[in-house]
């Protein structure tokens, strides 16, 4: 704890040692073993709850501890409940992550000696190996490292926390011969799970620990299911190899995907036109060398339809080019970057590495003519735009004014300011005779909409950013959709008709070619920053239409419990195409009939929820499968796994006996399907997605997913969680800081819809002190057990309400628990709960309170808060409470329906007192506004008078009545104020009283009813509250003396006229401020 007393310290150290001491019963007993019953289950009877294996290259920390506490609420509510639960776990070790770290650490080795001396980077210092570095090591892995103070030291001065894969090892503690042995990746599989099951031990998890599994062809058990699960996707024609555009490393020289990936998870290839714009010899001196080749400035496209009104070329005066060979004839003008791309994309002389015949700037191009595919001038030329992006596209733009806003404005730029021109050595020439040509109608702008638009919008110049970009938008949008072309041989034709004509004919004339790149800027976790490859590979058929249909009947069937969420999912099915399945570099299965491959590590996910039913049956419980007592992992061929997830038929010619074949078929056919999993928002894109696919693939309806359950990002104390910054804790850390029930509670206390959470530490430290409080409070209350009322005593109006507050705490909770709302469970479960209990002990006052309410207190919110707070609950349970079992498992606890009128009575007795109080130290303190003097003291008044009135009457009847007569109680709305209004006008009251008063008095009335309407519903339409205030506050007056200090307190009608004349000289408060039902009027006096 970051900032504690030693007796802060003590409370933390008690929590851990009630942790210890629960967690070693929990594991004598075998307390979250898992077994199917004998029958199937019926509704309610079983959960089965789930959460994405996550990655073993490091320690698990609070962004994985609260998705997680998700399941492990809803399974703890369930079990609680006395559904049969079963949760698993297991660690994801498939793909380059691992690999990628083991390699570093080799060539760290290699580079730098054993153990490796690294060199000093100092502040300022600006070297390519500190950036790769940096990129190599970015999202990398998660350190435990202390406290993540965010120290830098020399070397990693100027990249913050970034540091070599040895001394990221180091900061585990790990001495230089230990770190060695992670050059070995497998290594890092018998290194990480262990230490992460004991965390979640220690974080209580209500694991059947018997199912865990490590993924890879380490464990041959799952090897095998992985295997048999792309056999049959490839025999249903899932699975086809093709050539297509991927995101890629080249460094790991494999397709990069989304888990492979140190920034740019969901980025997807961008597929362009390039378009080849000859460039006319003789070509100036800079590019002689080229002379006898096809020059190209090759410029990128999403618009092939516009090539008919080009005007000019545009490139950045101090970007940098290269003339790069693509053939033995043809060059590209383009940067670098895109160069790279399209060596991977069969666009170089030689396979993936770009060949440079001459460097270039922007400026050695100004002034180029061309000749354009398309384009209806004969020549233009090459100029200046400031606004050319080099790490988009090619760094080469064709200019369309006619449509496009920002060409437009650059060419009216150069054209206006003969200045501009001079400074980069444009020639008139090259400009001044080109005028807009118009290609496409748009609805909206006509002809020539670039221009229109922009004078419309009074788009000043180029450099009107924010202005441009959103005229862009508007043009693109409508002249797409809705345009018409005038230019070319498809005028006449719709726009999206016209353009994949145009393209392909571009194409077939070889006037251009396709490129790809990504849509935003891509790293691999090994360091590189990726490109688009045209890669010949495996592929699974994702978006097949009937295979889609299928996807989306799954989706519709399910409980996603956001709309966030079904809208997440319904996005991600509308765009997911076929997805590379196969990569040559990591760990992970191979791809049977093609061995050279791995499976790809988000396609080795998707159906092994299954596996987790038979792993303990399999595995023997090694994680690992290296036990094969059980079942050899030879003997579990296809028609077995078909026989055990497929309802396929019996194996007869299997090794394995009929008993443990049916044994293995029973348990999956009683947990299966899952009934939630639970996971963050960013597996949407992917995963989740993909395990939809595969189930509806693989498996019959009754077998598809029942809901998933998605939740935000987390921050700590309202700021990102950050490695670089210190603002980070692992899992273990959080333990070790604040006890795991304290961590648990503040988990469920960040929030639960699909934004970022916030991990507090503040209530972390909150919980610890609550609950070691609440332990000791109960102590004390069996210390002196003996001072507290009898079962036997008359229950008081105080017992009642106590009561009454357990029932509605009991079924709120129930409620949010079951709707997965732990943050509202943890309020109506223990805070409003710990609430109700203070307000109860208050109001006994000397008569104290009841024992048999207090005993079914600290049952309750023992049971209500064991979800969230499991060791601390079975702690109380078994220690203080002394219950036999565990709490665990105990049951939901039964509650009388609340009474709601009681309820609504004790909150006006609260509000009764609380706004009195207010009154009376107003009147002791006296007037204070604007007096100079010192204040004359006043007697405190020792006696009240609480004038009630409990029925509405005179025009707030009417008032009332009208508004019952205008209120629809099915629809839950009232009609228009105009028409209430006039019903008030032509009333007999309202006649008497004026439209002018009407507005004063009647309708700040209606407007208080219409909105008390929407809190409480229509009973607020009532003319009397549903108890007898009279009754509620003489039967608590004593209470209330005790509250306001008072020695005599009178509770009187205001129909009374001899209780009104009691009054005496206040009688004017009463006119002034005349009680109303639920609002009583009090006089304090001195007797």
């Amino acid at each position: 704890m970051a900032e504690e007393t030693g007796k802060s310290f003590a409370r933390r150290d008690r929590l851990l040692e009630i942790e210890s001491k629960v967690q070693k019963l929990w594991a004598e007993s075998d307390v979250f073993r898992a077994e199917p019953k004998d029958s199937p289950p019926k509704p309610g009877e079983k959960f089965y709850g789930n959460f994405p294996f996550p990655y073993m290259n490091g320690y698990l920390h609070l962004g994985h501890a609260f998705s997680l506490s998700k399941l492990e609420f809803a399974a703890a509510y369930h079990r609680l409940s006395g559904a049969n639960v079963l949760l698993p776990f297991a660690f994801h070790c498939t793909g380059m992550p691992i690999k990628a770290s083991a390699d570093k650490l080799t060539r760290e080795i290699e580079k730098f000696g054993y153990p490796p001396v690294f060199p000093e980077v100092k502040e300022g210092e600006n070297s390519e190996a500190e950036d790769k570095l940096k990129g190599e090591n970015e999202a990398s892995q998660t350190q435990p490292g202390g406290k993540f103070k965010g120290k830098k030291s020399k070397a990693v001065a100027k990249t913050g926390d970034v540091k070599f894969q040895w001394q990221i090892m180091q900061s585990y503690g790990l001495s230089d011969e230990e770190i060695r042995r992670f050059t070995n990746p497998y290594h890092w599989l018998t290194f990480f799970p262990p230490l992460a099951v004991e965390d979640l031990k220690a974080f209580g998890l209500g694991c059947d620990w018997r199912r865990t599994f490590v993924t890879t062809d380490m464990n041959p058990y799952f090897d095998s299911f992985v295997r048999w699960q792309m056999r049959k996707l490839k025999a249903m024609g899932k699975i086809v190899k093709d050539l297509r555009y991927a995101v890629y490393s080249p460094l790991d020289g494999q397709p990069c995907a989304d888990h492979d990936r140190a920034s740019g998870e969901g980025i997807n290839p961008q597929e362009y036109t390039l378009i080849k714009m000859e460039v006319v010899s003789p070509f100036p001196s800079k590019m002689s060398v080229l002379e006898g080749k096809k020059v190209y400035l090759a410029a990128a496209t999403l618009r092939p339809e516009t090539m008919y009104g080009q005007t000019n070329c545009w490139v950045l005066p101090d970007g940098k080019y290269g003339a790069f060979e693509i053939n033995d004839t043809d060059v590209f003008v383009m940067t670098r970057r895109a160069a790279l791309n399209c060596a991977y994309q069969n666009l170089s002389r030689v396979s993936e590495t770009p060949t440079c015949l001459v460097e270039l700037t922007g400026q050695d191009l100004i002034g180029l003519p061309l000749r354009s595919p398309l384009a209806f001038n004969d020549i233009i030329y090459t100029l200046p735009m400031l606004s050319v992006l080099t790490d988009k596209g090619t760094g080469v733009v064709t200019s369309v004014p006619s449509d496009s806003p920002d060409d437009y404005m650059a060419l009216h730029d150069l054209k206006a300011k003969p200045a501009f021109r001079a400074k980069y050595g444009v020639k008139d020439e090259w400009i001044l005779p080109f005028e807009i040509i118009p290609i496409i109608h748009h609805p909206d702008f006509g002809d020539k909409s670039a221009e229109k638009i922009c004078i419309d919008m009074k788009i000043a110049s180029q450099n009107d950013k924010e202005k441009l970009v959103m005229a862009k938008e508007k043009i693109y949008k409508g002249g797409f959709y809705e345009g018409t072309m005038i230019a070319g041989e498809f005028t006449g034709m719709k726009v999206q008709e016209a353009k994949s004509l145009i393209r392909n004919q571009l194409l077939q004339l070889e006037q251009a070619v396709v490129y790809s790149e990504p849509e935003k800027k891509v790293m691999s976790r090994s360091g590189d920053e990726c490109v688009v490859a045209l890669t010949d590979q495996w592929y699974i058929t994702y978006g097949e239409e009937e295979w889609k249909k299928a996807a989306e009947e799954c989706l519709a069937s399910m409980n996603l419990y956001s709309d966030e969420t079904r809208h997440g999912f319904e996005h991600t099915l509308g765009w997911l195409n076929q997805w590379a399945c196969s990569r040559n570099f990591g760990l992970g299965t191979r791809i049977p009939w093609d061995e050279q491959y791995l499976v790809e590590s988000l396609s080795d996910s998707t159906l092994y929820m299954a596996y987790y039913t038979v792993a303990h049956m399999l595995q023997g419980g090694d994680m690992y499968g290296a036990d094969r007592s059980l079942i050899e992992p030879e003997k579990l061929t296809d028609e077995v796994w078909d026989f055990l997830f497929l309802n396929g038929s019996f194996p007869k010619a299997s090794e394995i006996s009929s008993s443990v074949l049916n044994k293995m078929k029973k348990e999956f056919e009683y947990w299966y399907p899952f009934d939630l999993r639970v996971s963050g928002k960013d597996l949407i894109q992917n995963h989740l997605t993909f395990s939809i696919y595969n189930h509806t693939a693989l498996m019959p309806k009754h077998h598809w997913p029942k809901g998933f359950r998605c939740n935000g990002h987390i921050m700590l104390n309202s700021e990102k969680m950050s490695k670089s910054t210190g603002n980070f804790r692992t899992l273990r850390e959080s333990i070790q800081e604040f006890s795991a029930d304290a961590t648990r509670f503040s988990l469920a206390d960040a929030g639960d819809g699909m934004d970022d959470a916030n991990f507090v530490f503040d209530t972390a430290n909150a919980a610890i002190l609550r609950l070691t409080k609440e332990i000791s409070w109960m102590e004390e209350v069996f210390a002196a057990e003996s001072t507290l009322r009898s079962t036997s005593s008359p229950l008081t109006y105080a017992d009642r309400v106590f009561a009454n507050e357990m029932n509605i705490a009991v079924k709120m909770t129930q409620k949010n628990y079951s709707d997965y709302m732990f943050r509202e469970a943890l309020k109506s479960g223990f805070y409003d709960l710990q609430a109700a209990r203070d307000e109860y002990r208050l109001s006994c006052g000397a008569g104290g309170m009841r024992r048999d309410l207090l005993l079914r207190f600290m049952d309750i919110q023992t049971r209500l808060i064991a979800p969230i707070c499991p060791h601390y609950s079975e702690y109380v349970w078994k220690d203080l409470l002394h219950k036999e079992g565990f709490v665990v498992k105990a049951g939901w606890p039964v509650a009388d329906s609340p009474d709601l009128t009681l309820k609504m009575a004790n909150k006006y007795l609260q509000d009764v007192i609380v706004s009195m109080r207010k009154l009376l130290q107003k009147q002791v303190s006296g007037p204070t506004k604007g007096k100079k003097a010192a204040p004359t003291p006043q007697v405190a008044p020792n006696a009240g008078l609480i004038f009630v009135n409990e029925q509405y009457d005179g025009w707030k009847r009417e008032c009332l009545n009208i508004l019952k007569g205008k209120f629809d109680s099915v629809s839950g709305t009232f009609a228009p104020d105009q028409e209430i209004m006039s019903e008030l006008q032509n009333c007999e009251f309202g006649q008497a009283m004026g439209a002018k008063q009407l507005q004063k008095l009647c309708m700040p009335f209606v407007r208080f009813k219409k909105d008390e309407v929407k809190a409480v519903g229509a009973q607020a339409l009532e003319l009397k509250l549903p108890f007898g205030e009279i009754e509620v506050l003489t039967e608590n007056a004593d209470l209330v003396k005790r509250q306001l200090g008072l020695e005599h307190l009178d509770v009187l009608s205001v129909m009374d006229a001899d209780a009104v004349a009691r009054a005496g000289e206040h009688a004017a408060i009463l006119n002034s401020n005349p009680p109303s039902p639920g609002n009583p009027t009090a006089i304090f006096l001195s007797r």
